[in-house]
């Protein structure tokens, strides 16, 4: 075989095998936000906001089917534990208040005080609902299981929330921009590699027509026994 045929064949060979760059298909794990943008505005025009923010009754929702010094026990110890479980009776809404437990020593802020009032333990709690960041601030009676209490924005958490959706938007939109750049980086790639196929497999056409030339003489020139 020609030395011009071999070298025809290991070009047509070497570019099929080349492989086409993948495209990457994007990976967002884009959690949804645990705050809206502008907390403050909603808490003030939200009707639920405005009326749990009045103060108003609530009661102990916890181990209802159990008797009273049951409940009682239980509501102790829950709050040792640093949670419980109130409703609106006005509403009927219901909250998970989750507050530091009162023999944490390491925290300066008493979210937990069975010292202010007697009879009574004034719980704060603040957490997230319906996008906006609040307080619960109020009081449960240890006997009757039942207090007074109400929700206000909680102005120190907004913020911090608000810092941090600031900074999972920018690693979002850092992370679409680096997926366009990408994206155009591969159609380039893609466009140089059928121009390289294209050319190779003209060069292998070519060599083809001059290996079928080169198997033997021209037929005039064969001699006659």
């Amino acid at each position: 075989m020609e030395h011009t045929s071999v070298l025809g064949m290991m070009h047509h060979a070497s570019f099929d095998n080349i492989g086409l760059y993948e495209q990457p298909k994007p990976r967002f794990l884009f959690k949804m936000p645990r705050v809206v943008p502008d907390q403050k505005a909603k808490f003030e025009s939200d009707e639920l906001f405005r009326r749990l923010s009045r103060e108003s009754e609530v009661r102990y929702t916890g181990h209802r089917d159990r008797q009273p010094e049951e409940r009682i026990k239980r509501f102790l110890a829950a709050c040792q534990e640093g949670h419980v479980e109130i409703a609106f009776t006005t509403t009927g809404t219901n909250l998970q208040l989750m507050f530091t437990p009162p023999n944490a020593g390491y925290m300066t802020d008493n979210q937990c005080d069975f010292e202010k009032e007697q009879g009574k333990v004034n719980i704060k709690s603040s957490f997230i609902m319906n996008g906006v960041c609040v307080r619960w601030r109020g009081y449960i009676d240890l006997e009757r299981l039942d207090g007074v209490g109400a929700i206000e924005f909680d102005e120190e958490s907004a913020i911090r929330e608000d810092g941090l959706l600031r900074e999972q938007m920018e690693r979002y939109t850092q992370r679409m921009r680096e997926y366009e750049d990408n994206k155009s980086r591969y159609r380039l790639d893609r466009s140089d590699t059928d121009e390289l196929r294209m050319a190779n497999n003209h060069l292998g056409h070519h060599h083809g027509a001059v290996t079928s030339r080169c198997h033997g003489p021209p037929r005039n020139d064969r001699r006659i026994p």
